[in-house]
């Protein structure tokens, strides 16, 4: 059999597979489907079938001859199991939290996976400040913190030894000891210029790996409960104090893996995924479809695509691990695309991406470079991940994010400020509103205020997100109701940047966009508008928000002053219109740098794609290297007059 035909044999098992789950939810309830009703009974399935299949590779480096660590289903049914028992032991029932702030790591795997099976996980992001981390582990009331023991050339011990200090639920803290990882040489090394961690706070600490080894690893000493539950907590962003966190029931969890398991794929598969397990992408999505699939998840470096070296030795890694699903987010696919594929891929046969839209340019050099087409998703913590995707093979829907997956309905809405909800027609804009089994219906938030106003018809998740579906129900995102900016795939609320620099005396008006960024997606910008009298620069602007702000990511990269800022009817103001002038701007300096002549005239909003820049041609006009020049952004670009 050819390459190619192999490849189309494989894609046509996929559609089946996928069409096969689609037509199920036409005829059952997701109720009726639900394979397992613990996490525990779903870690026990594979371990029980293929106790020598291995789970998880993780790897502390990049180093394609890293040998890495890997655990079995079997040893993680064992592992997971102790974990377990040993946070019962420590007093964690099934409301109790335990949050986890941690890298990846094979112990991120059991751990997220123990805690599960006796309380709620918190995965919390380890870049976020210590104070930020605080605020969340206070707004849980969290009992354990399962963290790393310090390290050189890391601070999440010390950043989170200040955070428990002033989160007084925190009964105990559980680390884990990354050195374990080292050639006893450099273990040695390490064990002499360890950072001394100060441990402010009166919680107890235990080492993890001590304490998992003195636990029963062959059963639940505790009855594993069936009912349906909550059992995770994750944060929507955490560019602030105390950000939303949202709360998955074990039923919303299993849905998630479910849908891409069982014929997407199975113990012949090697997913690598160098995404962070905090996110729900991993730590829901794709972690869910290995644990019942029975695939083998690798792991590179604690930090993932943010690891030394990953980027250079990423093909080089998808040989040596043969891996056949690629998981990446677009910022991710346009570094590796900035790269030679050096290496033998030809045991791939499946790529994903999601977290924020791909441009439609990447995803044909992604296709060319590898011979993968890429299934795009779309989803958000609030519906526990997943709502829509590309089906495999699709080519002809570049630049949408699919149809809803098995159980989920979408709709695209016109919602007027009086609540008067109507479903939008074929090409329509609107907003686009989810009801799956990942949706809490009343409590999507542990913080019953922060519910209000977060659904239509008594039913349906409103994402905040402006979208259209086309004639086939392919869903297509045109712009954001909730003005959010993602950077990376990072939320970035704007009222972070907005409130800090609405503190200095001279501000009268801010608001905060994002800016089009080829590498990013978007980057954080500001407008300002002065009181009358003083005269302050940007630059000064720009210093006092990135001493106000806690998370670097959230400080604008271009602040201007204006000296009206552009205002709605009622007097709030007016986004859209500073999103276009930021677009203008970038893609303006984007051609003047390249040494070309054309700039944009203007942005306008389109019906069907959204903000489209409209380039003035020049007699000697090359529309070629135009493309070459905008081709990476998000926002599309045309000819105009």
């Amino acid at each position: 059999m050819t390459e190619l035909a192999k490849g189309e044999t494989l894609f046509r098992q996929l559609q089946e597979a996928y069409d096969a789950k689609r037509a199920l939810a036409e005829t059952a309830s997701w109720e009726e489907t639900q394979p397992y009703h613990s996490i525990h009974e779903m870690v026990a399935a594979k371990a029980k079938q293929h106790p020598d299949q291995p789970a998880i590779t993780f790897q502390l480096t990049s180093d394609p001859d890293d040998v890495g660590r890997t655990l079995t289903y079997g040893e993680l049914y064992a592992q997971v199991t102790q974990c377990a028992n040993l946070l019962r032991g420590l007093g964690v029932g099934p409301t109790d939290v335990i949050a986890l702030v941690l890298p990846n790591c094979a112990e991120t795997v059991v751990a997220m996976l123990g805690a599960m099976c006796v309380g709620i996980v918190n995965p919390i992001n380890p870049l976020l400040e210590a104070e930020q981390v605080s605020g969340i582990l206070r707004e849980t009331k969290a009992k354990v913190v399962i963290t790393l023991r310090s390290l050189p050339k890391t601070d999440i011990a010390q950043k989170c030894s200040d955070a428990v200090s002033h989160a007084p639920s925190v009964e105990t803290v559980l680390e884990i000891d990354l050195a374990g990882y080292l050639s006893p040489i450099k273990r040695g090394i390490v064990g002499l210029i360890r950072p001394k961690n100060p441990n402010r706070h009166k919680a107890k600490v235990l080492r993890f790996a001590k304490e998992l080894a003195k636990q029963n690893h062959a059963a639940l000493d505790f009855e594993d409960a069936r009912e349906d539950r909550y059992a995770a907590y994750f944060h929507t962003g955490g560019t602030t104090g105390t950000p939303k966190v949202a709360q998955h029931k074990v039923s919303a969890i299993i849905y998630q893996g479910w849908m891409f398991s069982e014929g997407m794929v199975d113990t012949q598969d090697v997913i690598m995924c160098p995404l962070p397990l905090f996110h729900v992408m991993a730590g829901h999505v794709v972690l869910g479809q290995c644990l019942q699939g029975g695939a083998h998840l690798i792991l590179p470096t604690p930090q993932g695509f943010r690891g030394d070296g990953v980027f250079d030795n990423y093909w080089k890694l998808v040989e040596r691990h043969k891996a056949t699903v690629s998981i990446i987010v677009p910022t991710a696919a346009a570094a590796l695309m900035q790269r030679p594929v050096d290496a033998d891929v030809s045991t791939l046969r499946l790529a994903t991406s999601g977290s924020a839209p791909m441009p439609m340019d990447l995803f044909r050099q992604f296709n060319e470079a590898t011979g993968l087409s890429v299934m795009e998703g779309y989803g958000m913590t609030e519906n526990t991940c997943m709502a829509s995707i590309t089906p495999p093979g699709v080519a002809d829907k570049v630049g949408s994010v699919g149809i809803p997956v098995p159980f989920a309905d979408v709709k695209v809405l016109d919602i007027t400020q009086d609540g008067v909800e109507r479903e939008c027609g074929v090409d329509e804009i609107g907003e686009i509103c989810v009801h799956s089994p990942g949706v809490n219906v009343g409590a999507t938030y542990i913080e019953a205020e922060k519910n209000a106003g977060l659904y239509a018809a008594e039913k349906y998740l409103r994402t905040g997100d402006l979208g259209r579906k086309d004639a086939d129900g392919y869903i297509w995102i045109t712009g954001r109701a909730k003005d959010l900016i993602i950077r990376g795939g990072h939320n970035i609320d704007p009222a972070v940047i907005e409130e800090a620099l609405m503190a200095h005396h001279d501000v009268s008006f801010v608001a905060a966009v994002g800016q089009p960024d080829e590498k990013s997606g978007e980057l954080p910008c500001a407008y300002v508008e002065l009181v009358e009298g003083p005269s302050r620069t940007s630059e000064e602007l720009l210093s006092f928000a990135k001493q106000h702000i806690s998370e670097r990511a959230a400080a604008p990269k271009y602040l201007e002053i204006v000296s009206e800022m552009p205002l709605t009817l009622v007097g709030k103001v007016f986004k859209p219109e500073l999103r276009k002038r930021a677009i203008k701007r970038v893609f303006n300096q984007v051609l003047e740098n390249a040494g070309l002549e054309q700039r944009v005239a203007e942005v306008v909003d389109d019906k069907k794609r959204g903000m489209v820049a409209q380039v003035v041609p020049k007699v000697d006009g090359d529309e070629t290297k135009v493309d070459n020049c905008l081709k990476g952004f998000i926002p599309t670009w045309e000819w105009g007059s």
